[in-house]
């Protein structure tokens, strides 16, 4: 009996998409700025299922807090095949002595040579995600008429 056959894209289980969120490092924040989308490249680390950043003032922070609803994608891949996540939640910096600490022991560094004193933590309200296994495209029927 012939191996079954993995299908080209397969749906993660939320526990899989918290794993894959864990190996990377490199997300896209997705927010709105004057009522249109932005997207900003954010290093982050995963801390007890939320998604935490720092950043500094600015526009991302801004829009991050003022919209506070929030999309963040992560994603990865090799010669074989790829993975992406997305989570939909409600993002807000931390304030408290006891937040910041907690945010300080997920060890989140600067990639660049700038201040970024403010935390931003992403409480998910769904988390989705797919596993794609990449192929050559099917070969297609054409039908001349």
């Amino acid at each position: 009996m012939p191996a079954p056959t993995q299908q080209p894209i397969s749906i993660l289980s939320e526990t899989e998409c918290w794993e894959l969120m864990s190996s990377a490092s490199l997300g896209r924040l997705i927010t709105s700025v004057d009522g249109q989308p932005e997207i900003f490249p954010v290093n982050f680390v995963v801390q007890h299922r939320t998604v935490l950043f720092r950043t500094a003032e600015g526009t991302k922070l801004s829009s991050a807090v003022i919209n506070k609803n929030v999309l963040f994608e992560a994603d990865d891949h090799n010669a074989v095949g790829g993975w992406s996540v997305v989570i939909r939640g409600l993002a807000r910096t931390l304030r408290t002595d006891a937040e910041i600490d907690e945010a300080e022991r997920g060890q989140l560094l600067s990639w660049i040579a700038t201040v970024k004193p403010h935390y931003v933590r992403i409480r998910p309200l769904r988390v989705t995600g797919r596993r794609l296994l990449f192929g050559s495209e099917p070969d297609r029927e054409f039908t001349i008429t």
